[in-house]
């Protein structure tokens, strides 16, 4: 048991597998304001995501803290809410929908000749905000059936640079709708930090509010077109039986415009943040590990060829491009999309939480205990847990010796069906049991396509630090720490998912054919 005090001692996330070391896998922390369980066993993972599910939500408390930018959207939601949620959406997730790559298309072609031409003036780019544009703009084509156009705006320039961002760039709506996106993460983000008293934070006014009055001024026209397409056709006895768009979808199932709001804005921190944070760090994996760029590109130009647009069917067939991908994408707290290999390491206790997905057990549980002659654990009812795949996915004993090392052959190999297979929940990049994801196969198209067309057309690789703002790049007390920290280039940021601090500054040469 650890109290408020214990935890000021330390300053990093690597005292979280310290005291594994000391106390086992689980273990109680004391607040001020509440008592947390943590976990990183996989057998209570599967409990809190499958076998118990029923005993644990997100509680009233995440609720309340979420509510204002998330409302009663799936991610923010337990019981008949979140099963409606859940029931309406899964039908769209087909895998006609999710193998039609004209969206990819479009939008990865327009973001890799806009990253070509910045390179050929002698500019870096910035790769995570690349990323998050051609997110955005296939997230919002997919849901809305009308994108933000946010690639329209252009790429940014270093705050180095001697060529400043243009006001055209600094005003464009979509920079208007992200910004407000990314303030509403962060003060969510920040609320779980502060726990249960967080309204005395915001005493005289909610601070999210009018961040989401931004961003709803970008989706209420188009749900009110929407709703309006649907009232006409009711009026006509006519009926849209193949819907076109995942809104027209929705509006098949409910008129409710909060409803569908929430709803939406749920579906595009999915849709559009996980799957950014995902690609920006496959390519500090291929910056790092320039011969698995090359065994990669060898891989799809042997199954796709240098300049054909990959099929559902090539892309079941690319397994270490499958496998590059599920140990390069960093974890992702909350909305689960959780990988390996990268040992990116917090550095804060407010920060090293947030890599704890929460749950509250609604009624007592039960949890096994591997300890020998130890005594199952008892989980009272209306107690938070916080449970840590991003520890999981570190530990040696249920990975291996090398399990801090970046080798996305662990996913063929032997190490695949000594380690993985007979024990499924010490990975879970999508969650799991009722609440897994619905779009992973929509994440893996993505992530998958934007990586081909990416190798396709480029090699060299490179970080590039002369870009990198100073205040966003590792500490330097990190180089004594030894192990992966004492190494990596890059300082990870937390709201809802993880990202790069300051982006991800990188250069990268057009490949010649």
């Amino acid at each position: 048991m650890l109290s408020h005090s214990d935890l000021i001692k330390y300053t990093t996330g690597d005292v979280f597998l310290q005291w594994m070391e000391i106390y086992g896998p689980v273990y109680q922390l004391r607040f001020p304001t509440d008592n947390r369980i943590i976990t990183f066993e996989p057998d209570h993972i599967k409990a809190i995501l499958a076998t118990q599910f029923d005993a644990f939500d997100k509680g009233p408390i995440l609720y309340e803290q979420f509510t204002g930018l998330l409302g009663t959207g799936v991610f923010n939601s337990d019981g008949d809410m979140w099963k409606f949620h859940r029931s309406m959406t899964r039908p769209f997730f087909s895998r006609e929908r999710i193998s039609h790559f004209d969206i990819f298309e479009a939008h990865a072609d327009d973001a890799l000749r806009q990253a070509a031409k910045r390179l050929a003036a002698g500019h870096p780019i910035d790769f995570q905000d690349l990323v998050s544009r051609f997110t955005l703009d296939s997230a919002t084509e997919f849901l809305f059936g009308h994108n933000v156009d946010s690639l329209a705006a252009g790429l940014p320039y270093p705050e180095n640079s001697h060529v400043q961002n243009s006001p055209s760039f600094l005003n464009h709506s979509s920079n208007i709708f992200v910004d407000a996106f990314l303030a509403g993460q962060i003060l969510s983000s920040l609320r779980t930090r502060v726990g249960p008293s967080w309204p005395l934070a915001e005493f005289w006014h909610d601070k999210i509010v009018p961040l989401r009055k931004i961003m709803d001024r970008f989706t209420e026209p188009l749900l009110v077109q929407a709703l309006a397409k649907k009232a006409a056709q009711e009026k006509d006895n006519k009926t849209e039986e193949d819907s076109d768009t995942l809104l027209t979808h929705l509006v098949n199932h409910t008129q409710d415009i909060n409803v569908l709001k929430d709803e939406l804005l749920n579906l595009l921190v999915a849709g559009r943040d996980t799957t950014a944070c995902a690609l920006t760090y496959a390519f500090y994996m291929l910056a790092e590990h320039p011969k698995i760029a090359d065994r990669l590109r060898q891989e799809i130009f042997a199954k796709v060829g240098p300049s054909n647009r990959p099929t559902y069917d090539d892309m079941r067939e690319m397994k270490y491009l499958r496998a590059f991908i599920n140990g390069a994408c960093p974890d992702a707290p909350v909305l689960m999309v959780h990988g390996r290999g990268v040992a990116i390491i917090p550095t804060s206790v407010s920060s090293i939480l947030d890599f704890y997905s929460n749950r509250m057990s609604c009624k007592a549980a039960i949890w096994t205990s591997k300890t020998p002659g130890s005594k199952p654990y008892y989980v009272p009812a209306n107690t938070r847990i916080l449970y840590s795949i991003f520890n999981m996915h570190r530990r040696t004993d249920l990975w291996g010796p090398d399990a801090l090392v970046f080798d996305p052959d662990r996913f063929l190999d032997e190490r695949l069906h000594k380690y993985l297979t007979p024990n499924p929940y010490i990975f879970c990049p999508f969650n799991a049991g009722p609440r897994i994801c619905l779009g992973q196969q929509f994440a893996y198209h993505e992530t998958s396509f934007f990586l081909v067309r990416l190798l396709q057309q480029f090699t060299g690789f490179a970080l590039a630090p002369d870009a990198q703002p100073e205040w966003s790049k590792p500490p330097a007390k990190w180089a004594e720490c030894g192990g992966r920290k004492a190494t990596e280039k890059v300082a990870p940021g937390i709201h809802l998912t993880m990202y790069a601090k300051g982006g991800l500054w990188a250069r990268m040469e057009g490949l010649t054919k």
